[in-house]
């Protein structure tokens, strides 16, 4: 049986990993930010306590002026991030991620989440289609 979703999440989750090593090396150019979802739960993902308690289950930042200590590693990325000019280093995992998008470049994808069932529940829930493409017009400037 050939399992089209997980060669799909594979090569979604490449491209993903793709764009972070070129971010990583090239820094955002232009108009260029991300917005990246992912599972604060996930065990995969580090996050002060503060953050988790604030956002229990998901949580979406965005990458786009301001960050530091970016790495992108074999399992995780790596990101400062300033929350109410708290600098707070974050680690997240590629498997606990849900969505990124670019709204300038109008790219936008959503990964299938390989954890428990129950965490597969709670995101199944959430999606509003399974075609894994976000729709993302509320997020683009006029």
């Amino acid at each position: 049986m050939i399992k089209y979703q997980e060669i799909l999440n594979k090569n979604l989750k490449k491209t993903f990993i793709d764009i972070l090593k070129y971010i990583e090396k090239n820094g955002l150019e232009g108009e260029n930010h991300l917005y990246i979802t992912f599972a604060t739960n996930h065990s995969l993902v580090s996050i002060p306590n503060w953050l988790l308690k604030k956002y229990p289950n998901e949580m979406t930042i965005v990458i786009q002026y301001e960050y530091f200590n970016f790495t992108v590693n074999k399992n995780n990325f790596k990101i400062g991030l300033s929350f109410n000019d708290v600098k707070t280093d974050l680690i997240i995992g590629y498997d606990a991620i849900i969505s990124f998008a670019d709204p300038y470049a109008n790219f936008g994808l959503r990964l299938e989440q390989k954890t428990t069932n129950e965490f597969k529940n709670k995101i199944n829930s959430k999606k509003q289609n399974s075609n894994n493409v976000i729709d993302f017009t509320n997020y683009k400037k006029n």
